[in-house]
């Protein structure tokens, strides 16, 4: 009798299996999503500062707005974070920003770090007052890889590098650059119809899923009435005289 009833389970599961071959990868697929090794972090306003230490106090420049920084190692008041990245001609910096300013995004984005050259005119001075030549050299110019503005008092200045060095030149007026869009979420009611998420596929069961479960129940109600009613013994052979 237990030798029939594992016989009897063992039916039961391959039934299963044969009707649900999708069940195992239907629950794998319903796990959330491994979050991505690298994580980024958002200046989704305009006075998000990069700091050289966690001091309040030692604001290097403020991030450009709608930029992101690489998040290093995230804290309770500060996180270390990494801007632009070692890509001749650029250079990156590690440094902190407060974690209450940054905004948090659960992809890696495609253009996390404004990539921007400035340039910058100098004039020579000349004390005397007197001039020679054609005056070929009495104006210069200087690119400098961009990071963000800072403020000393009211005047602005740029935090930029160059030749192995970073610095801050003064401001010659407003940066202009093509603002990231990415870590916005969607409003109900907004965007267009062919912007919609696609609707999650439908779990319940078809029709010809829900035949076969009929089909394979009566089978199994059939094999059950013949294990409990047995098989019939043999009649006793009878003595030939």
């Amino acid at each position: 009798m237990m030798v029939t009833m594992k016989y009897l389970f063992l039916l039961i599961l391959l039934v299963s299996v044969t009707l649900f071959p999708h069940a195992a990868g239907d629950l794998a697929y319903a796990e959330e999503p491994a979050a991505p090794e690298e994580v980024y972090a958002v200046a989704d306003s305009r006075e998000v500062w990069f700091y050289a230490s966690e001091n309040p106090e030692s604001g290097l420049f403020i991030l450009p707005y709608t930029y992101y920084v690489k998040v290093l190692r995230k804290g309770t008041l500060f996180c270390a974070v990494k801007y632009l990245e070692d890509v001749a001609p650029y250079k990156s910096v590690t440094g902190f920003c407060k974690t209450e300013d940054l905004t948090f995004v659960d992809f890696i984005p495609e253009r996390p770090f404004l990539k921007r050259e400035i340039t910058v005119n100098y004039s020579a001075e000349n004390a005397t007052g007197t001039w020679m030549g054609r005056g070929t050299f009495d104006k210069l110019q200087r690119s400098f890889i961009y990071f963000g503005e800072s403020y000393l008092g009211t005047a602005r200045f740029y935090y930029v590098y160059a030749d192995g060095a970073f610095d801050y030149v003064p401001a010659t007026g407003e940066i202009v650059y093509e603002l990231n869009t990415d870590y916005l979420k969607p409003v109900s009611g907004e965007g267009d119809a062919g912007s919609e998420e696609p609707e999650e596929p439908s779990t319940g069961l078809s029709g010809g899923q829900i035949a076969m479960i009929l089909l394979a129940a009566g089978a199994l109600f059939a094999i059950a009435l013949f294990v409990l009613r047995g098989k019939k013994s043999p009649s006793p052979m009878q003595d030939d005289f």
